[in-house]
């Protein structure tokens, strides 16, 4: 019986090992963006998909000193999704280096043989900062005696603004009239970050607004500003075009946020005195900046189109000569960059005995620091319901050119259109455009329809007829069912809990289905967003409690409330707190995305077996 039954396995274990996908071989280098002169970095390489050996790099760097490396890690793991296996490997070649020099540097690319093949690695490019001028000070206020250490809690928790602070940078403090300029809201730290809270962005009255669209998950990258090394990100960039002249005034913006930071307090330890670390809340406000917007110059044209900027105008016909009630598309393709979406459509004067339709509007544009880029297609479509000849006047587009600041006339060629007469029009046809609109809905004389009449012989009644009993018969029964079924759907609808309930787990499992994904593609931005999403999502639904009102404050007592155990709300207090930091942090491995993404599961498993305390 042992015997079959290990004979069983092995046949198992053989199907499944049939099915397993293999994984491509890949080999990229990866190393922060930024450092500062004299600070040491990781510079990695990794490979997927394969066995490596003979790594070779450059024996030197420009800009850069190979302290050590390399030093190898490795990894493996198999998943079996809907009965397909699939399996991931990776190893990892870490060098350790030091920025010698400033300036912004290419780390060469690196090769590697897997199989007899090789491999080569993309570049790097990394920008080494000016050291900070007060890492000297850091340095020696760190070698202070326990004694020293030994700060008020008041005086500690202070955040000097110079730590911490928010910034509006915009690209242009005076432009004209409807000129696009940016504007970015970043922000700057030297602290570390323990919670991002509530952030107000100013209205910008006086400006059409476009906000370019930004990852929701973003990595802090180091940046030199008054002569400091921070950790910055963009907050938020939007480029706006001024729809009037004069002094316009940018106001402040504001973001809370909390700081993990010393509390002023050392204990004595072994290796010496170690400050105690506390969470302290700061609001920071941006300087409220004034752009000059100078007016555009009174020679304005009367066809001014409102655009400003660089355009280009490429006009086309579907065709000259056609028949008449053949419709005719006269097509524009502005190209260019400015404030597209802004400019007027051009007016296009046709014959009166043309039956014309609105223009058809595409813009395909994209977001750029000197204004929307790309191209907006204006398509008018008419018909001619008359033979002959007619001319189509030039269609111009005025607009306003920044570079040379003058006004500039971009126009059509006139189309000559020859109208051949309708082949399937009758003499006494009645569809003339021009005829049939002087009919009016007050005359009493209408067209006659003329043609054969189509009559049918009717020998047959159908009252009292089976068929006039069912039509009767028919309906209210389906009226009885569907009020029935209407009833007991109401009835269950009411009880909102036991629908939240009911639903919370089939939702949760369809996000993190979603996170699953990205988790096998390696997108870790979208997966760490997906599992916070389901999680909030999940706890909202099963504790019938809005997300609005749901904060890390509150979900303990709600979960307690609910009967959930300490190792449980802990469980889930972590996940969301790895989600909302991931943000802030550097890149998490694989591995902890994988236990993230199983301790989710089980979390919720384990919430799905709890019952509802009364």
């Amino acid at each position: 019986m042992y015997a079959m039954q290990k004979y069983l396995v092995l046949f198992i274990l053989s199907l499944l090992s049939l099915s397993i996908s293999s994984q491509d071989v890949s080999f990229r280098a990866s190393a922060p963006n930024a450092v500062a002169k004299g600070d040491n970095f990781r510079l990695m390489y990794t490979l997927r998909g394969g066995e490596g050996s003979n790594i070779t790099i450059p024996e030197t760097i420009k800009g850069f000193d190979i302290l050590y490396g390399p030093a190898v890690s490795s990894s493996y793991s198999t998943q079996i999704i809907n009965g397909k296996a699939t399996t991931d490997s990776s190893e990892s070649y870490i060098y350790t280096l030091t920025a010698s020099e400033e300036g912004t540097f290419t780390v060469p690319a690196a090769t590697i043989k897997v199989n007899g093949k090789t491999y080569t690695s993309n570049t790097v490019q990394v920008k080494v900062l000016p050291p900070d001028k007060n890492a000297q000070n850091n340095q020696q206020g760190g070698n202070r005696s326990g004694a020293q250490a030994s700060e008020s809690t008041s005086t500690a928790q202070k955040i000097n603004p110079s730590d911490a602070f928010i910034r509006a940078i915009v690209s242009k403090t005076k432009v004209y009239e409807q000129e696009a300029f940016v504007v970015t809201f970043r922000f700057y730290t030297t602290l570390q970050v323990s919670e991002l809270g509530k952030i107000e962005f100013p209205e910008f009255e006086g400006f059409m607004v476009e906000d370019q669209d930004l990852p929701p998950t973003r990595q802090l990258t180091m940046e030199h500003y008054n002569g400091r090394n921070y950790y910055s990100v963009d907050l938020r960039r939007t480029l706006l075009f001024p729809q009037r002249s004069g002094k316009i005034t940018i106001p402040s913006g504001k973001i809370e946020m909390v700081f993990n930071v010393r509390s002023g307090k050392a204990v004595q330890t072994f290796f010496g005195p170690q400050y105690v670390m506390t969470d302290v809340k700061k609001v920071m406000t941006t300087t409220p900046l004034t752009i000059n917007v100078t007016p555009l110059p009174e020679t304005k044209p009367a066809n001014f189109s409102n655009g400003v900027g660089t355009f280009t105008m490429t006009p086309s016909i579907t065709s000259t000569n056609i028949k008449a009630n053949d419709a005719v598309t006269l097509k524009l393709v502005i190209s260019g960059t400015g404030n597209m979406k802004l400019i007027k459509t051009p007016e296009l004067q046709l014959p009166k005995d043309f039956e014309t339709y609105d223009p058809k509007i595409t813009n395909d544009l994209k977001y750029t620091d000197k204004g929307l880029t790309g191209s907006k297609t204006i398509e008018y479509l008419f018909i001619p319901r008359y033979q002959g000849t007619y001319k189509i006047p030039p269609v111009q587009l005025v607009y306003f050119d920044n570079n040379s600041n003058s006004y500039k006339t971009l126009s059509t060629p006139e189309y000559t259109l020859n109208v051949a007469k309708d082949p399937n029009a009758g003499q006494n046809s009645a569809t003339s455009f021009n005829n049939q609109s002087e009919v009016k809905v007050e005359q009493d004389i209408r067209y006659l329809k003329t043609g054969t009449p189509s009559l049918s012989k009717v020998d047959t009644f159908l009252f009292g007829s089976v068929v006039y009993y069912l039509w009767y018969t028919i309906p209210f029964i389906l009226f009885v069912v569907f009020f029935i079924l209407y009833r007991k759907q109401i009835k269950e609808n009411a009880d909102v809990i036991r629908m939240k309930t009911k639903q919370a787990n089939k939702v949760a499992v369809k996000r993190l289905k979603l996170a699953g994904k990205y988790l096998q593609s390696h997108q870790k931005e979208p997966f760490y967003e997906e599992v916070l999403r389901a999680t909030w999502g999940y706890l909202s639904d099963k504790l019938v409690i809005p997300v609005a009102d749901l904060n890390r404050d509150n979900i303990e007592q709600e979960l307690t409330r609910f009967g959930a155990s300490e190792d449980l709300i802990d469980k889930f207090i972590s996940i969301l707190d790895t989600c909302e930091f991931a943000r802030y942090a550097p890149a998490e491995s694989d591995t902890a995305m994988d236990d993230l993404y199983k301790d989710t599961v089980d979390a919720i498993g384990e919430m799905e077996n709890l019952k509802v305390k009364k």
